[in-house]
């Protein structure tokens, strides 16, 4: 008998002494063999229903986050007496409301649903976007954006684990670079719309879950829950919320291996979201083509963070699809650091490089997190953490391109994806190393680590995707 049959063996022991839903799915695991046809009629059919309206929306929030940078270049330090430290915390305080709602978000989306919580979140951030015109002094703009930043740390990590929900593990990067191009979007956007109101101076709700989803019949609904279940493995679709699990994101050694490489890439990612318009005016551009001439790097972004996801989920691959792209945003930095006295078109090149680098990593990266936590509320906490922890670096970002000292924010940026880099192989290694070691277990071995309850992504049967 083989390991890998006695492993079964062991597996299909325990789950006699679980309740019928567990054996089903370790059952399903083995005897489902649904249709190719079928499943990607299925997911055509979830694609259309979720995707464009998450896209939509993530377009929407991230415009209106970073759309300060082109209001600076427009005049907003001029129209509300800002100095140069009141306009960097302007930028920081949107992170700071971000932070502190983040896992709270994550906890109340688990409870309430997606379809409540995101809806209702996006109508109050909506408001306050509006209010943002009222504001006549650095403290109401403060204020302002850190009550923007606390309802909108609900879309982000939300979006991520809505996907985690409705697709399976080797589907995600795919999916979370649709909606996260529209990041890209929203600059390239930003810049157009900018460049035009420059000119003038002088929802349907998200359905909760594939359990629930109304836009699917009861046989679709059954065979989404079926695959997702087989594709969890021994790390159930369970739908109650579970502090069992909750309590084990803290003491995962994988939420701190994926939190460090996160805010070593967003803390240069929102700086360039903050700060390219102020980056493209220094290429000796006039402020309203400044605002234009961001357009063309966000476009290039947007079809690489495309194409890099399209193969992370090709190869059900995800480490070396984050740090490749992590590797060429290192060599855009290093273009605008040694092209510092070229000519502005070179330096356009190395800016748009960088841009192109940064935001092509995302899609894997976040993948990554909602592919190796299982369980509901675990995978639900840990991406609210790691995010959360993540945009940390939103708050450092305002801080990083002090006026008169940009290539020291061209430095900070590249020592830091650097670091990023060898931190992502390292996770990567050791994701194949623990898959190696639990290939190897005895069945004694086997047995005595599959005991326990709520074991998710630690049972011994689960397969981390490296």
């Amino acid at each position: 008998m083989s390991i890998e049959t006695r492993r079964r063996s062991q597996l299909g022991i325990r789950l006699k002494e679980k309740d019928s839903k567990e054996i089903a799915a370790y059952e399903d695991h083995h005897n489902f063999h649904p249709d190719p046809v079928v499943i990607a009629r299925l997911r055509r059919k979830i694609d259309w229903h979720l995707l464009p309206l998450l896209s939509l929306m993530y377009l929407f929030s991230f415009l209106d986050r970073v759309n300060i940078g082109n209001a600076k270049v427009a005049g907003l330090e001029k129209d509300l007496n800002l100095t140069p430290s009141e306009y960097s915390w302007a930028l920081s305080i949107f992170f700071i409301g971000y932070i502190i709602a983040e896992v709270p978000s994550q906890m109340l989306l688990k409870k309430v649903g997606p379809r409540k919580w995101i809806s209702g979140c996006m109508f109050v951030w909506g408001t306050l976007t509006m209010l943002l015109a009222a504001c006549k002094t650095a403290a109401s703009l403060y204020a302002t954006r850190f009550f923007l930043g606390i309802f909108e740390a609900a879309l982000f990590p939300g979006a991520v684990f809505v996907i985690s929900l409705f697709y399976s593990r080797g589907e995600q990067a795919l999916r979370n670079g649709l909606f996260f191009s529209t990041a890209t979007m929203a600059g390239a956007f930003g810049g157009i719309l900018a460049y035009g109101i420059a000119q003038m101076d002088g929802v349907r709700g998200l359905h909760d879950y594939p359990q629930t989803a109304h836009f699917l019949s009861q046989d679709e609904r059954d065979l989404a829950v079926k695959r997702l279940l087989v594709d969890a493995g021994p790390a159930t679709q369970d739908e109650e919320f579970s502090w069992p699990q909750f309590r084990s994101v803290f003491v995962d050694w994988k939420v701190y291996m994926h939190a460090f490489p996160y805010i070593l890439t967003m803390t240069p990612l929102y700086a360039l979201a903050l700060f390219l318009p102020t980056l493209v005016r220094e290429f000796s551009f006039d402020p309203i083509t400044s605002q234009l001439m961001t357009a063309p790097a966000y476009a290039v972004a947007c079809l690489a963070t495309i194409l890099v996801a399209v193969s992370s989920d090709h190869f059900r691959e995800r480490g070396l699809h984050y740090a490749m792209p992590t590797l060429f945003a290192i060599l855009g930095y290093v273009l605008l650091i040694v092209l510092e006295h070229k000519s502005a078109a070179a330096r356009y090149i190395g800016l748009t490089v960088t841009v192109t680098g940064v935001f092509s990593a995302v899609p894997s990266m976040v993948a990554w997190v909602s592919s190796n936590f299982g369980g509901h509320t675990k995978r639900a906490v840990a991406t609210g953490v790691i995010i959360s922890f993540g945009n940390c670096g939103g708050l450092i970002s305002g801080h990083i391109y002090t006026q008169g000292h940009t290539t020291r924010g061209h430095v900070i940026s590249l020592a830091m994806l650097c670091v990023s880099f060898c931190l992502i192989l390292l996770l990567k290694f050791l994701y194949k190393r623990e898959n190696k070691r639990r290939r190897n277990l005895t069945p004694e071995e086997f047995e005595k680590e599959s005991q326990g309850e709520e074991l998710c992504d630690w049972h011994p049967a689960f397969v981390y995707i490296s």
